[in-house]
């Protein structure tokens, strides 16, 4: 069993709206739900294997503040009671807070010492872990190919900046208004080449070794688990690799803090999660996913759903 967990966003702050201005956010009550959902995993008996926190763990509001570390390590302090390791999925409020090569010195570095380690550039934030015998899991960095987070001289961003004004001609990239395509904003991002090489390679392995493979990324990366806005760039290219192979039985997102499911023309399940910090003080967001040879069954809290997942 693990837990799952998105869009905690804290941020010492007074609530506020989303960007369109009519979706409440609660950014001080961020914390104590996930005090609240710690204390609960704490509990699951047998013990939780780990947690997937899916991105988003503290608010871009810090950045403005000065007070990203002191956000940043108030979530990882609550998150550190636990007595399980937590994977980080790396998304666009980590990048308007800290650099890339920030990131890889915080607490959010979530690889494992002696983890497969992802795709050639060092600072992608990919690998993989296999918690037990013949269940693989997956971090996948959706922000990989993304003028966030890096510095404007890299080619890296260049090659971003260069796609996203292709496909985006607004002043504001991060309006979506008039595009076909409304996915190609600024607080998107999409996969490399190299990683999706990488991710290629991966999966080959698990389905020599039949394995059941879980993947987890900040952005979703499925139509009909998203709305049209929230996806990756590139998600086809991810989605044709996944669709290549037969290991894969999930892919768990966050970022569109409504949440989403589909079941995949491949029979791969897409689950999107409710974000923590559009939750309502007496509620919560959060869930614990139980794996079993031939189904995973998660239990979820306030609102997010139980849903039974059949592989």
């Amino acid at each position: 069993a693990f837990g799952v967990i998105a869009d905690i966003q804290y941020a010492d702050a007074e609530d506020g709206y989303d960007f369109r201005g009519y979706r409440r956010r609660y950014y001080r009550q961020s914390l104590k739900l996930l005090r609240d959902a710690v204390e609960a995993w704490a509990a699951e008996r047998p013990p939780l294997a780990f947690v997937l926190q899916l991105g988003d763990s503290i608010d871009g509001l810090n950045a403005r503040s000065g007070e990203a570390e002191g956000a940043l390590e108030q979530v990882l302090a609550v998150l550190g009671r636990l007595q399980v390791p937590v994977h980080h999925a790396w998304g666009n409020h980590e990048f308007y807070n800290f650099s890339r090569a920030r990131l890889m010195h915080t607490g959010l570095s979530s690889r494992p010492a002696g983890a497969m380690v992802g795709p050639p550039a060092g600072d992608c934030h990919a690998y993989h872990f296999s918690p037990t015998a013949r269940f693989r899991v997956i971090v996948l960095d959706t922000y990989d190919l993304s003028i966030l987070g890096r510095e404007p001289d890299s080619p890296r961003y260049r090659e971003s900046l260069q796609l996203l004004r292709k496909k985006n001609p607004n002043d504001n990239l991060n309006s979506p208004a008039g595009l076909k395509e409304p996915r190609f904003v600024e607080f998107n991002g999409g996969f490399s080449q190299a990683q999706l090489d990488w991710f290629n390679e991966v999966l080959k392995f698990s389905d020599e070794n039949q394995e059941k493979v879980v993947v987890m990324g900040h952005l979703p990366i499925h139509p009909d688990a998203s709305d049209r806005v929230c996806l990756a760039w590139n998600y086809e290219d991810a989605l044709s690799v996944i669709h290549s192979h037969q290991c894969v039985v999930c892919f768990l997102a966050g970022h569109l803090h409504d949440g989403g499911y589909c079941l995949d023309s491949h029979g791969v399940h897409h689950l999107t999660l409710e974000g923590v910090i559009e939750t309502p003080p007496e509620s919560n967001a959060f869930g614990t996913i139980y794996v079993y040879k031939d189904r995973m069954i998660l239990k979820g809290r306030g609102r997010i759903s139980d849903r039974v997942m059949h592989f």
